[in-house]
């Protein structure tokens, strides 16, 4: 490992290293919009210094006009020699050699150059190429704000629990298929691989957002912020430079409830710590009769479906939806799908997921019909349908997914158990205070639940 230079002072910060001399020093501004006015008067004195300026068209464009201004303003100060212009290419490395080439002609280093990039350099940006090919104590860096993080300030939200991807120079699928799992992602598009490109790639695999956000130009005169749905966005044509923001469950701020120093930590509208619980009350949801299933079989059932961290959940049958709710509670970057065919069913549903706080898409439909419109899932609960909705359940379930049914009468648990591979009956018998004092034990019907396949 090459030893650390010594520290020079810097006469305004001496704190800081002084690399105002190094010869060949190569510069790296970041700038956000389409003007250079607002950069600071640093990063103005190393574009005045420069024999070379290197970036895409539209910053070489802005820098163009700077300059003009710039000499009209300060003529004092203002320098005739030419400035070489380097075009940013799609090849990154070949880019990066160019820009090493221009600062150190020959092998001497004696040339300044300046590299105009967008918002931050060191943020999924040009500086990673540079590094390669270049000494990183030749170079300065000048960031500004990223695109990113302006983006997730135009739609008002944090993103320090963000997952950014890159569409540049990899398989869109694979970014999909990051995106798809996250509850908060922003992806950056790129010429090839534009909004419209990401809208289609997610789709394809199954993503269910709850938000999407276009954001484009940002920093100009004419930036747009487009909030849309997924098949809105794979069907348009946007700004091929964009940031997409993509929210998943759990991804929008919801009214009473707030952080809790970790950002995936969650507190209730009262103050109060949530704490790790399942198998709620009946109580705990509105429900048509006795139309719920059971806390004690409900807390059996979310043990079996050994929940993942991410993926896509469906309940069928889902009554009151409790069991996505939990599901939602205990794991929130599920995308979770409560298929009901009752209208009044389903609405309550909604109104307990709202309630409970947590982002439960309910589906209005009977299974197994409904299902072909749903992305194949990684778990299932089947509290309804029998063994039609279960065989068609295990021909859509991703390979290491998991199904938990439950049933009533015997013959259907055990046809069910020849398909999954594990059956248990659940009996429970709850306590009640009798008139007199003392305790009595009132037996619930028994109820079977199945599980499997096991991998």
């Amino acid at each position: 490992m090459k030893p650390c230079s010594p520290v020079r002072e810097h006469p305004d910060h001496p704190d800081l290293p002084d690399r105002s001399n190094l010869p060949g020093r190569v510069t790296i501004v970041g700038v956000l919009g389409d003007s250079l006015d607002s950069l600071s008067e640093r990063a103005h004195e190393a574009l005045r210094e420069a024999d070379a300026v290197a970036g895409g068209q539209r910053h070489l464009s802005a820098w163009r006009d700077w300059r003009i201004r710039d000499r009209q303003a300060n003529p004092a100060s203002a320098s005739e020699r030419d400035v070489r212009e380097i075009v940013i290419s799609d090849d990154a490395g070949a880019f990066a050699h160019e820009v090493a080439g221009a600062a150190s002609p020959g092998g001497r280093p004696q040339l300044r150059v300046v590299v105009l990039a967008s918002g931050d350099p060191g943020f999924f940006g040009v500086l990673r190429s540079l590094c390669e090919v270049i000494d990183r104590e030749q170079l300065l860096v000048l960031p500004t704000t990223s695109s990113v993080s302006v983006a997730f300030a135009r739609l008002g939200l944090p993103w320090d629990d963000a997952v950014v991807v890159s569409a540049h120079g990899r398989p869109l699928a694979d970014a999909a298929a990051v995106v798809r799992s996250a509850r908060k992602a922003a992806v950056l598009t790129a010429p090839d691989q534009p909004p419209e490109a990401v809208g289609k790639a997610l789709l394809a695999c199954g993503a269910r957002p709850d938000l999407v956000a276009v954001c484009s130009r940002l920093g100009c005169t004419d930036e747009s912020v487009t909030e849309l749905d997924l098949d809105s966005l794979a069907a348009g044509s946007f700004d091929p430079l964009s940031v997409v923001v993509v929210l998943g469950p759990g991804g929008l701020p919801g009214i009473g409830f707030q952080s809790a120093g970790d950002p995936t930590a969650r507190r209730a509208a009262d103050g109060s710590e949530r704490v790790l619980a399942w198998g709620l009350p009946e109580s705990a949801f509105q429900h048509r009769g006795e139309m719920v299933t059971k806390a004690e079989v409900r807390a059996v059932a979310l043990g079996k479906l050994e929940l993942p961290p991410s993926g896509v959940l469906w309940d069928i049958g889902a009554g009151s939806a409790s069991v996505s709710i939990e599901c939602a509670l205990l794991s929130p970057g599920l995308t979770v799908f409560a298929v009901e065919s009752h209208g009044d069913d389903a609405s309550r549903a909604a109104a307990n997921a709202s309630a409970h706080g947590v982002a439960v898409h309910v589906v209005e439909g009977r299974a197994p019909q409904v299902l072909e419109r749903l992305p194949d899932p990684d778990r299932v609960f089947v509290g309804g349908g029998g063994i039609e909705v279960l065989d068609a359940v295990l021909e859509r379930l991703r390979p290491g997914g998991r199904v938990v049914a439950t049933f009533a009468a015997l013959e259907r648990a055990a046809a069910a158990a020849e398909r999954l591979g594990s059956l248990v009956q659940v009996s429970a018998a709850r306590g009640s205070r009798l008139a007199g004092g003392g305790w009595r034990l009132s037996g619930a019907n028994p109820v079977f639940v199945a599980w499997g396949p096991e991998s």
